[in-house]
């Protein structure tokens, strides 16, 4: 049982939010808690919290100064010898936060970021991505989606959201787990906004299907169809990789 329904912030640049009855956290923090749990398991010889489980202490207190609360204390009496992680990692869900991002989020980060809600959503781990779009540019802000893009995913029965382009900034980087451009001059531009990529977080959509090229911007192509082509194609690789990944 949760015992908390309100969101619990930040922890060292990660997020952990409580939805319905499930507490998600970041790829971050989810490695900073692995991180701990190995150096428990290794250095104390203990892999459990005597049956604690996690979810049950969330609400008190965060989850640093629990683990530095723990470092602290002398070295626990040994037990079940095999189940550390899954004791104390038990009944935290992974919540994987992806941002496509293209010059005016009006064509292809928004098709992107519906092919991906549908494909998730038909997988069956929709409750396990957060996902969205933004641009580059001011130049198109507030504005729906262009009337191609709504038009193809319209007729390849993908369903939409209300959508109103907006522009990235520097705090998304904290925010997502994965930033993905659409060409390299939105790679360019998105390193520029976020002041450079030192967790490896940007990348393009197609070099997850093993092709690192631009996906041409519709509106100047006026080729929806091909820009759906390879936003699909990019999509499905992303997916297969970070089910691999995360084992979800």
């Amino acid at each position: 049982m949760l015992y908390c329904s309100y969101d619990l912030g930040e922890v060292n640049g990660g997020t952990i939010e409580c939805q319905r009855d499930k507490l998600y956290i970041s790829i971050k923090v989810r490695r900073q808690i692995n991180a701990v749990v190995n150096t428990l398991s290794s250095y104390y010889g203990f892999t459990t919290f005597h049956g604690f489980n996690l979810l049950h202490f969330a609400p008190f207190c965060s989850f640093c100064d629990f683990f530095n609360n723990i470092h602290r204390k002398n070295k626990p009496r040994k037990t079940c010898q095999n189940t550390a992680i899954q004791r104390i990692l038990g009944g935290i869900f992974i919540m994987i936060k992806i941002l496509f991002v293209c010059h005016g989020n009006i064509c292809r980060s928004p098709m992107a970021e519906f092919v991906m809600k549908d494909l998730v959503d038909k997988s069956g781990y929709k409750e396990d991505f957060f996902i969205a779009s933004k641009a580059t540019s001011t130049e198109e802000l507030g504005n729906s989606p262009h009337y191609g893009t709504r038009n193809k995913l319209k007729s390849e029965k993908i369903p939409m959201e209300p959508h109103g382009a907006s522009q990235m900034d520097r705090s998304d980087y904290n925010k997502f787990d994965y930033i993905i451009g659409m060409d390299s001059w939105n790679y360019k531009n998105i390193l520029r906004i976020t002041g450079g990529d030192p967790e490896g977080k940007v990348s393009l959509l197609l070099s997850f299907a093993g092709s690192p090229r631009d996906i041409a911007d519709p509106w100047y192509t006026g080729n929806f169809d091909k820009t759906y082509e390879d936003i699909c194609e990019g999509c499905e690789a992303l997916l297969h990789s970070l089910l691999l990944d995360n084992k979800l």
